[in-house]
């Protein structure tokens, strides 16, 4: 039996695929794995037992990685099962950059009514302040052709926008699914200089936050509309509210509201909406569980932030070793003189400072495994 824990309300349609062999809920104690949304867990304290830790979504800044790399504990999460839903909110917010939507709607509500019939002639004599571009023809910038990415670079090009991208780590299967029209740039700044529109998905690490400051910002052209539905930090806001003031930015549109920008004159501020559909919830949960299921049965590592990649198929006759270890020369070599068993099948991988290594071996036990993790570097010795 698996206890899992849910620090966050997970919805039923993926913690129903966990099976009979799975005990999991919000009380759930001695976890073997964790799921969680949104839930802060840098505080938190790991028993040794736990596993797997699974973020419901993309970006894991609630979670201690590190932490969690040096206990062997693998954290996934769940890249693309929310991207239409950030790319339909991103197209929203590309519209309410340019046509004045949230204002006319404003002035309606707070100046119109009451008006009775002069409602009418008001709104034909007022409505030319609230007058704004069309997209077709403008060009987007969007940094970061990852899941959603894409998604946005393409249909921005469905609706006649030319479009402009950089991800210095676009892989071929990506770029293959980018439309054909849309033109790849050397790096960010040439991005953002060349734009009308721009637009970032990159998740917040120390390389990326302030992407955007006040230096890129004089470089971008006159008039830029910013969207950040990606990471609070990736746009600065006290650069981007002076640039909004002097007329270099006509209109910042983000997901991540903070008390600087709340209420500030062309600043459009949502709630954190871009995964809030049953449907993304509903994808999210399904992956996380099926990660967690496969790990934690298999010892096999799907959308790992801190662990590699790797899968091995299971052969159901023999024991399966699942070591984490540091990535050291002569480390594995160690490993492998500890087993007494004969090695059926083997898999190993590494990410950093840290590696995975499957073993199937016929005619071993658990005495091996702590031969195993008697060896200085490994981390962790799972026997499945």
């Amino acid at each position: 039996m698996y206890n899992v824990l849910t620090l966050n309300k997970i919805a039923p349609i993926g913690t129903d695929r966990l099976g009979s062999n799975y005990s999991y809920g919000n009380e759930v104690e001695n976890p073997d794995a964790i799921l969680v949304r949104s839930a802060a867990m840098h505080d938190m304290e790991f028993a040794d037992n736990l596993l797997a830790i699974a973020r419901a979504g993309a970006g894991t800044n609630n979670i201690p990685k590190d932490k969690c790399t040096e206990k062997g504990i693998v954290v996934f999460n769940t890249p693309g099962a929310n991207a239409n839903a950030v790319k339909e909110l991103v197209l929203a917010g590309l519209l309410l950059s340019s046509r004045k939507i949230v204002e006319g709607i404003e002035w309606e509500k707070t100046t119109l009514k009451g008006n009775g019939d002069a409602v009418g002639k008001m709104v034909e004599k007022g409505k030319s302040q609230f007058v704004g571009p069309e997209l077709r023809g403008k060009t987007l910038g969007v940094i970061g052709l990852g899941a959603i990415g894409i998604l946005v670079a393409n249909a921005a090009a469905a609706l006649g926008m030319q479009v402009i991208g950089y991800d210095p780590f676009m892989s071929v299967p990506n770029a293959l699914r980018l439309d054909p029209s849309i033109k790849l740039m050397k790096n960010n700044e040439e991005v953002m200089t060349n734009c009308d529109y721009l637009t970032i998905h990159v998740p917040l690490t120390p390389d990326t936050k302030d992407l955007v400051d006040a230096d890129m910002m004089a470089k971008m052209k006159d008039g830029v509309r910013i969207l950040n539905f990606s990471r609070d930090g990736l746009v600065n806001s006290t650069a981007v509210l002076e640039a909004l003031k002097s007329g270099k930015v006509a209109k910042y549109v983000t997901d991540f509201g903070t008390d600087d920008i709340l209420g500030e004159e062309n600043v459009i501020c949502l709630p954190h909406l871009g995964a809030s559909t049953p449907e993304s919830e509903e994808n999210c949960a399904v992956m996380a569980c099926d990660q967690v299921k496969e790990y934690l049965e298999n010892g096999n590592i799907v959308n790992s932030v801190n662990y590699p990649a790797i899968s091995l198929p299971r052969n159901t006759n023999d024991t399966r070793f699942c070591v984490m270890h540091k990535n050291v020369p002569e480390l594995l070599k160690k490993v492998l003189s500890e087993l007494n068993g004969n090695i059926e099948n083997m898999l190993s991988k590494s990410r950093g400072e840290y590696a995975y290594t499957i073993l199937d071996v016929a005619g071993a036990d658990k005495a091996d495994a702590e031969k195993i993790a008697a060896v200085d570097g490994v981390v962790r010795v799972r026997v499945i």
